[in-house]
């Protein structure tokens, strides 16, 4: 079990940072780690008793519960720099607005997967709470791994630099290219479920498995949830090691990996319609992903070249704020012809709709 409670004394040009001799500093207490886990353990039974009934989702709903998510982890924050002092605040901001960024962009493929499954509106809420309830204790494993291995290996930082350059091409890859998405019934795991087990043709309310034709039979629900919680692994991967780029303690890398997750299912109906336009998305994410594997590949390097420069957490937090309203401007921009299209079209379509209507009542 990792020993959580050491103070603090990382230099501030050495944020990823704080192992050696084999521990890592933390503002981790065991009382502020009962607290927050009792704290996510809540919020998560709130949103279970608000998703016990099935229903669509209302605009104004989900602004609610998204303006209390994204308060939360701000108020949190404002906690941590008066306690902790500017550093440790500035690593706490950081991490969470890397990993809210993050979160954004597995809401995409949230978005495939709802649409790709046709869930009803009413179910898709139940359906983002399991994933991102499975996403968290997915991450929760990712972040005691990944803090175990740097506090024992210091090369830890290159293989968390490597996997996230790996991954920012990817993603860069797939921002460039035109291709499609995956079919959904072509997903290795859609397609294993469908083999091993029958899946009935029809949603049965909340239900995940039913008796169909004599025999245990899964229900659409239960797939489209299963797809989700495959693709937690991959988010779990990426998401990780990004925000030991930004802190090397493994509290904050929890809290603001539980704090981006928490608010993602509200987020979801609110930017449902704004995601599309976000065409630029990709290519920021995978310039900061990029830029952490750098940052990671420098302090180790630092750890054995001195006079290797390290990046300040203050730098990182600008460019990615840089980065992120760089390309939301450049997607609203790109796309801002096609949504007018979108309006004029509805207008058109309006106006054809009141024309026939008149025509109709001339004829009566």
């Amino acid at each position: 079990m990792l020993t959580l409670s050491l103070p603090y004394a990382a230099a501030p040009a050495a944020s990823p940072a704080a192992a050696t001799g084999g521990a890592l500093d933390s503002i981790g207490t065991p009382m502020l780690w009962a607290v927050t886990l009792g704290a996510v353990l809540a919020l998560f039974a709130l949103d279970f008793l608000l998703t016990r009934k099935p229903h669509a989702v209302s605009m104004r709903e989900a602004i609610g519960w998204s303006a209390f998510y994204i308060a939360l982890p701000l108020l949190f924050g404002a906690w941590v720099w008066t306690q902790h002092g500017s550093q440790i605040g500035m690593e706490y901001y950081t991490g969470y607005l890397v990993e809210k960024s993050l979160s954004v962009d597995n809401l995409f493929i949230f978005m495939l997967l709802l649409a790709g499954f046709a869930v009803p509106k009413e179910l898709q809420q139940r359906v983002l709470l399991i994933g991102v309830a499975g996403a968290l204790v997915l991450r929760g494993i990712f972040i005691a791994l990944g803090a175990q291995l740097i506090a024992s290996f210091d090369w830890a930082f290159l293989l968390f630099g490597i996997i996230l350059l790996v991954t920012a091409v990817k993603v860069a890859r797939d921002a460039m290219s035109d291709a499609e998405h995956t079919p959904v019934a072509e997903m290795p795991v859609v397609r294993l479920i469908n083999r091993v087990w029958p899946v009935t043709g029809d949603y049965r309310g909340t239900r995940m498995t039913v008796r169909d034709a004599g025999r245990r039979a899964l229900t659409p629900l239960a797939v489209v949830t299963l797809a989700v919680l495959g693709t937690d692994i991959i988010f779990a991967i990426d998401s990780v090691p990004a925000v030991y780029g930004i802190t090397g303690d493994p509290y904050l890398v929890f809290a603001t990996n539980a704090f981006a997750l928490l608010g993602l299912r509200a987020l979801y109906f609110v930017l449902e319609g704004a995601l599309s336009r976000l065409v630029h998305l990709g290519h920021g994410l995978a310039i900061i992903l990029g830029f952490i594997a750098v940052k990671l590949i420098l302090h180790w390097a630092h750890g054995i070249w001195p006079r290797v420069p390290t990046v300040p957490t203050a730098w990182s937090l600008v460019f990615i704020v840089a980065v992120l309203a760089i390309v939301t401007v450049t997607s609203l921009r790109a796309t801002r012809d096609r949504a007018t299209g979108d309006a004029d079209d509805e207008s058109r379509n309006g106006a054809d709709d009141v024309g026939q209507d008149e025509q109709v009542a001339q004829r009566h």
